[in-house]
């Protein structure tokens, strides 16, 4: 590969998500040579990259990827399901070929004067409901067990209608002995009640299956109470993949084709317009593109544009277009459909989800081009959040740190562009605060802070940031305004009742503004209340290190700064040094000085 090729799939690597789905290799010529599947896409996907395959025909295959495309779905079934279809659909080279043409089984309620239900894997468009397709033979299964044993429906091929009924043309079979079906071949149900039965089997298919998941897992725990564990188990088994059933998603229902799905996802100044084209019940196309906005075009403007470009693109034929919203575009022939619910909602959904993948992932793609441009972004954030009049180019956060008010510091630390500017870090010994008074040292500092800005002429801030509550906020506040007669925009980080950091608080009277807590922008101002967390502890322990030392061996007349060093290097604490006889000291510092050091720590003991 030349190298702007592997960058090329370096970048790519770098953004894909770590979500179920399907990639797609491409060669030199665009061609589709490989599809796989993936609960993970990012980790399935960067090892065929990082490292030795045994395989001679995997090693052929990476070298010959020039291009690597992915569609994100909701669940790894649903990810088996579209690899299958994108198989059939282009038939990769590198793919393994199938033996057959069978597609996953579904489940069909024929349209019949009494409907049978049964599985399948071949869609005849007769008016039948088909439902799945199931990513297993055993869940397919296990769904038609639980469907007899609830309903008694009939299994039999007779051709049921009206007449053949009444004319007595058929008998009940074994079924109806065994009170697995009610014999309507003979007329012993009727039309009503069993069409009552296929309502309800419809509205499990569906997914409805609560009441049914509820009778599975109180008969489990019956058996399991009576101690018949074996039984037990089979019911699990059989809710276990009814769960299972119940929270997965398809992919595309199989009687739904010739349609296409459009959907938009908005940035600005950019927009995303997700493509996919259903056909046979499948997947067969799926495309997202990005408009920069010139004039401000309104998303229904954008999207009406998309339509027409891509359906010329890909010489779609398709009579029925799904779009979020209504547009007033009307083409010959096709009906445009703004779904509120069921298959047809769930399609707008997955093209929704891929076109806001495909925005975080061009997003992730230019920011890892140029890290300014994340930055930046968040800036922005914090600017709308806090409704700022500039860019708050500059942060500065301040923190006290004292132990029962021993020696008290502060820190400030300086943010440039949302990264550290540690030049700009100071450290404050606090001066004029006798005791453990927070809002009197934090007064102390920003005043000591803003008055040397001022008298240097030097930037000031574009926010304040206060490690504490609303207390420290006003307390700043007067310093900022009411002494100073300065207008810089103050906000506070307050923590839980576990010290994590959990909401930013900002105006007069301070109000919580919102933010999600896994969000980059509150990672960023977590960061920052972090880094003058540590910065003020550091400078701490540092004092009282010194101040330790200074206690016990600078106050001995004759011994210097070079006798103390070598004296702490050799035995690391004052404790060791106090403890060392005299031969060893004297091996250190000669043994007049040893004698001075040992006879001074031992009259500092006996005191």
């Amino acid at each position: 590969m030349s190298k702007d090729i592997l960058e090329h799939i370096k970048t790519i690597l770098a953004v894909i998500p770590e979500k179920p789905g399907c990639y797609q290799y491409f060669d030199e010529k665009g061609t589709i040579i490989y599809v796989g599947k993936a609960k993970n896409l990012k980790r399935r996907v960067s090892s065929y990259f990082n490292k030795q395959h045994d395989s001679n025909k995997t090693r052929v295959l990476v070298k010959q990827i020039r291009d690597i495309k992915y569609f994100v779905v909701e669940t790894e079934e649903d990810a088996l399901l579209l690899e299958n279809n994108l198989i059939k659909q282009y038939h990769p080279r590198y793919n393994v070929l199938l033996k057959d043409d069978k597609t996953y089984p579904s489940i069909v309620v024929k349209n019949e004067y009494f409907p049978r239900v049964y599985q399948t894997r071949n869609i005849v468009r007769d008016g039948s409901r088909y439902y799945g397709p199931y990513p297993s033979v055993y869940t397919a299964k296990v769904m038609l067990q639980l469907i007899k044993d609830l309903y008694p429906i009939r299994t039999c091929k007779y051709p049921l209608t009206p007449e053949s009924i009444r004319e007595g043309r058929y008998k009940v079979c074994l079924e109806y002995h065994i009170k697995r079906c009610k014999g309507p071949c003979e007329g012993l149900q009727t039309l009503e009640e069993y069409q009552q039965n296929i309502s309800e089997i419809k509205e499990i298919l569906r997914g409805n299956i609560s009441q049914v998941s509820k009778h599975l897992f109180d008969e489990m725990q019956r058996l399991a109470a009576e101690l018949k564990f074996e039984e037990a188990q089979k019911v699990k088994e059989k809710y276990e993949a009814i769960e299972n059933y119940r929270s997965r998603s398809t992919v595309v229902p199989p009687m739904l084709h010739n349609i296409d799905v459009f959907s938009i996802t908005e940035n600005d100044p950019s927009a995303y317009i997700n493509y996919l084209h259903i056909g046979n019940g499948a997947v067969v196309q799926a495309y997202t593109f990005e408009y920069k906005k010139r004039l401000d075009e309104s998303k229904e403007d954008l999207l009406v544009m998309g339509i027409i470009e891509m359906r010329k693109r890909f010489e779609s034929r398709a009579r029925e277009i799904i779009v979020p919203f209504p547009l007033d575009l009307e083409l010959d022939g096709v009906t445009i459909t703004v779904p509120q619910r069921g298959d047809k909602k769930k399609l707008l959904d997955l093209s929704i989800m891929n076109g806001k993948q495909y925005k975080v992932d061009k997003l992730k793609q230019a920011e890892k081009l140029n890290p300014e441009q994340r930055n930046t972004r968040l800036l922005k954030e914090i600017q709308e959040a806090l409704h700022l009049k500039e860019l708050p180019v500059q942060i500065e956060c301040f923190d006290n740190s004292n132990i029962q008010g021993s020696d008290p510091v502060a820190a400030c630390v300086v943010f440039k562009m949302g990264k550290p500017s540690k030049s700009d870090y100071r450290k404050y010994n606090i001066k004029t605060v006798v005791g453990p008074d927070d809002y009197a040292s934090m007064k102390e500092v920003v005043r000591r802070r803003y008055q040397r800005l001022l008298d240097e002429k030097a930037p000031l801030p574009n926010l304040i940031i206060t490690d504490g509550g609303k207390g420290q906020m006003e307390v700043v506040r007067s310093v900022v305004e009411d002494e100073l007669h300065l207008s810089i925009p103050i906000a506070g980080l307050a923590k839980d009742n576990r010290h994590r950091t959990a909401e930013l608080l900002y105006g007069f009277p301070p109000e919580v503004i919102g933010m999600k807590l896994d969000s980059p922008l509150f990672h960023l101002l977590t960061r920052m209340q972090d880094e003058v967390h540590r910065f003020a502890i550091t400078f701490h322990k540092d004092k009282r290190s010194k101040g330790q030392t200074r206690s016990e061996l600078d106050t001995i007349k004759g011994v210097g700064e070079k006798t103390k060093t070598a004296l702490l290097l050799e035995f690391k604490s004052v404790k060791r040094i106090r403890e060392a006889n005299l031969e060893d000291l004297a091996k250190v510092v000669g043994e007049a000085k040893a004698r001075l050091v040992k006879e001074s720590l031992n009259q500092e003991t006996t005191k």
